[in-house]
């Protein structure tokens, strides 16, 4: 600790004290907006939200202790998603844990840009997520079209018991179901909306990411290989007998990959609908279904995927 950062506060202490340590000992480690995720940490403790602290002026002595180690794992950079055990995606509150990436607000890009290209919520009656994680993708599509039900689909079996999890506190998991499986290879059948957030990043890349990415989520669901495509040309190349005649695929990308992951989709015969970019103004969605001289072969192969009766 620096010699600035004023020592932890004494039991039974002032609210303001512990957040003023907080604030100083979270910036020391290099934390990004010190004093409102101090805050955070102080709500989440005490079982409140940030106007609630409001009304607080004082800490108990479990309080304290609990705040001073939520602090301290943060200012270690242990992302705040895993100290609390929540983070919210688009309308839903999904908890997260270590086997599964933290759903971030740029992944929200992909419900906006679907829900643009497939305003009316009939038309959409089955959904598959590819690398489903905690489930952020489905269940939030699932929210809005009310009529839909889907697959998620996660390598890890613990990421899928977690998603399934999820999908009981969303009030989903009768429109849904989540395994585990090596993307889709026990998938038969296609899908009105195909969604995946696969590895992406270049292995090289790796060791540059920030402390709270590289140390604490896991390598599987960020290592993309050599060049950050081995995830897309698998996908691009199962993608056009997953897909319905009149199907959409979703899928987010890495910075620099707007045209590499449209390039491969374009050999495996799909056709680029959008690139949609997120709030950063970094192209982070790519929007993709059948090209219109392919669709007549696939409609008449197709075979939508029933409701299965298992859970993870």
């Amino acid at each position: 600790m620096k010699e600035d950062t004023p020592a932890a506060p004494d039991d039974e202490a002032d609210l303001r004290a512990c957040l003023a340590w907080a604030g100083a000992r979270l910036r020391d480690g290099g934390v990004d907006d010190p004093r409102r995720e101090a805050r955070l940490l102080m709500a989440h403790v005490l079982g409140t939200d940030l106007a609630g602290l409001l009304a607080r002026t004082r800490i108990d002595d479990a309080g304290r202790t609990s705040f001073l180690s939520a602090v301290r794992r943060r200012a270690a950079r242990e992302p705040m998603a895993h100290i609390t055990g929540r983070a919210g995606f688009w309308s839903l509150e999904l908890e997260t844990s270590p086997a599964t990436l933290i759903p971030r607000a740029d992944s929200e890009t992909l419900i906006e840009a679907l829900l643009e290209h497939r305003p009316d919520r009939a038309r959409v009656r089955n959904v598959l997520d590819l690398g489903t994680g905690t489930g952020c993708l489905l269940l939030s599509a699932l929210s809005e079209y009310r009529a839909a039900w889907g697959v998620g689909v996660d390598i890890a079996p613990d990421a899928a018991r977690l998603a399934a999890r999820n999908a009981r506190h969303a009030g989903l998991d009768d429109r849904c179901a989540m395994l585990a499986g090596d993307w889709a290879s026990s998938i038969r059948g296609t899908f009105d909306v195909v969604f995946s957030n696969p590895p992406y990043i270049p292995r090289r890349d790796l060791a540059g990411l920030m402390p709270d990415v590289r140390e604490y989520e896991p390598a599987r669901a960020l290592d993309g290989g050599t060049d950050g495509l081995d995830a897309y040309r698998k996908l691009t190349e199962t993608l056009p007998l997953l897909l319905a005649h009149d199907g959409i695929a979703v899928f987010e990308i890495g910075i620099g990959q707007e045209h590499s992951v449209p390039s491969l989709a374009r050999q495996s015969g799909l056709e680029i609908v959008d690139i949609r970019a997120d709030l950063g103004g970094i192209p982070r969605a790519v929007l993709m279904r059948h090209r219109p001289d392919r669709r007549i072969g696939a409609r008449a192969s197709e075979k939508s995927f029933g409701r299965p009766d298992i859970r993870a």
